[in-house]
């Protein structure tokens, strides 16, 4: 189990601004089950003077006595334990009344509990904050894992905190190179991992018990006692009520399904009905929508963004029936095709900008069938690289037909044709007489190269007219 707290230095940092503010502080920190909110906190908080309450799923009497309880044990207020509190105004209205004098904070961890089980709360704060809090010298923290709660009822216009948060903080997962301290595999199967699970410390936790990624597969995914064997399912059916629906999409799109037509058409509804549905798998983090880098923006495709929802749609849900006979083993060539699509996502998402960190925009291409999996834009110097991403071992001769057909695709490409600067290059998970591609003035990564490295530190490629 690891103990040392990884990563966050930035989230930490900006607590600690807020902390080190004169005046009172309200903070909403939200981010997706298991991302490592409570951790977070807990790390933020050590040292300092107050109140830190983990809500439950439970009864709103029942989580007023708890909070009341904590209340009680923070002022050293033994006849605030005797009293009998019903609603949230009196226990706001005992601590608006009682804030000590120095710096204290009123951590909520899973607030969205409390907002599901009694709205009022939300009022309550608000009158609290108007009337003394925001005088005081408290510094609440709001935290939640129900995203869509979290959105709706807490930061948007409609809610009754709308315009006093102080900042509002949304925790994504964790890079690969925080990720990878996590786990204890070759550094293969630790990219490996990492892009079956993104960035989230708890799942990452998991992983760290396994020496290999086969067997960490076979135990937690496909088998029926696993963690991971329903993990995407807790999360979904604790956002919508419309289970089926959300699943037929997410089904839809694992099988292949990137336009709203094709994915309307999968689950059986209107295609004007769909968008709906997609934007809320959009904005709770599960789908992204992705248009082409320089192609009309309005003509966009659909993709599972979280890695463990794309593993497990394409792995488990799709042959759930084998997985509980106990028959089922995933081939070789399914999970090289998967992991070829992740690399794509990963060297775009953390490795292109270490390479070639002067150019500022970066995505993937594709035009009336051509594909490029990363083209990259330096806009002030008109430059312009192109990048093909291999997950498997690449010959010279392999190479060279890669550069080729990448050349071709590269002059389909529309941008400053007569006047722009071109890079070429390939990243894989071999690359074979990789010095002398270098040589010839291409860009040839693999990963010996990032396993040297500590924080991708590449020296700058040499340029191609």
């Amino acid at each position: 189990m690891i103990s040392k707290f990884i990563g966050r230095q930035k989230e930490l940092s900006l607590l600690e601004d807020e902390w080190n503010k004169t005046n009172a502080r309200l903070i909403i920190l939200y981010g997706r089950r298991r991302i490592g909110k409570t951790r977070l906190i807990t790390e933020f908080t050590s040292g300092k003077n107050g109140i830190f309450y983990f809500a439950e799923d439970t009864s709103p009497h029942i989580q007023i006595t708890r909070l009341q309880e904590k209340i009680a044990e923070f002022t050293r207020d033994e006849v605030l334990r005797t009293l009998e509190i019903k609603d949230w105004d009196q226990l706001f209205g005992y601590l608006a009344k009682n804030c000590p004098t120095e710096r204290f904070y009123l951590a909520i961890d899973e607030f969205s509990y409390l907002i599901r089980n009694d709205k009022s709360i939300l009022s309550t704060l608000q009158k609290y904050w108007d009337t003394s809090l925001s005088t005081s010298n408290i510094c609440i923290i709001l935290s939640g894992s129900m995203l869509g709660l979290m959105s709706e009822m807490v930061l948007s216009h409609a809610s009754p905190l709308y315009g006093r948060r102080s900042r509002d903080i949304l925790l994504e997962g964790l890079s690969f190179s925080d990720s990878k301290q996590f786990l204890n595999m070759p550094f293969q199967e630790t990219l490996q991992t990492y892009m079956i699970l993104g960035g989230v410390p708890e799942y990452l936790l998991k992983a760290s018990e396994y020496t290999d990624i086969t067997n960490f597969v076979e135990k937690e995914f496909l088998d029926k006692f696993g963690y991971f064997h329903r993990e995407p399912y807790f999360i979904i059916s604790q956002e919508f009520k419309e289970l089926k629906t959300y699943f037929s999409i997410l089904n839809s799109i694992a099988f292949g399904n990137t336009k709203p037509t094709e994915i309307a058409n999968f689950v059986g509804i209107d295609a004007r009905k769909i968008y709906p549905y997609l934007e809320n798998l959009i904005r709770l983090g599960f789908v992204e929508r992705r248009a082409s880098i320089l192609g009309n923006q309005k003509k966009g495709i659909y993709l599972i963004k979280d890695p463990v929802f794309d593993f497990w749609f394409n792995f488990v849900f799709k042959h759930k029936e084998e997985i509980e006979k106990g028959v089922f083993r995933i081939s070789n060539d399914a999970m090289s095709r998967f992991f070829g699509k992740r690399f794509e996502i990963f060297v775009e998402q953390e490795i292109i900008h270490h390479l070639i960190p002067d150019f500022q925009k970066m995505g993937r291409w594709w035009h009336k069938g051509e594909e490029i999996d990363v083209l990259a834009l330096n806009e002030v110097q008109k430059e312009v690289a192109f990048f093909e991403c291999k997950w498997q071992e690449v010959d010279m001769k392999r190479s060279k037909n890669i550069l080729t057909d990448l050349k071709r695709k590269a002059a389909l490409v529309k941008w400053h044709n007569n006047e722009r600067r071109e890079l070429y290059g390939i990243i894989g998970k071999k690359i074979n007489q990789k010095e002398k591609l270098r040589e010839m003035g291409y860009l040839v990564f693999d990963l010996e190269d990032l396993m040297s490295l500590n924080k991708f530190e590449f020296q700058h490629p040499t340029r191609m007219n």
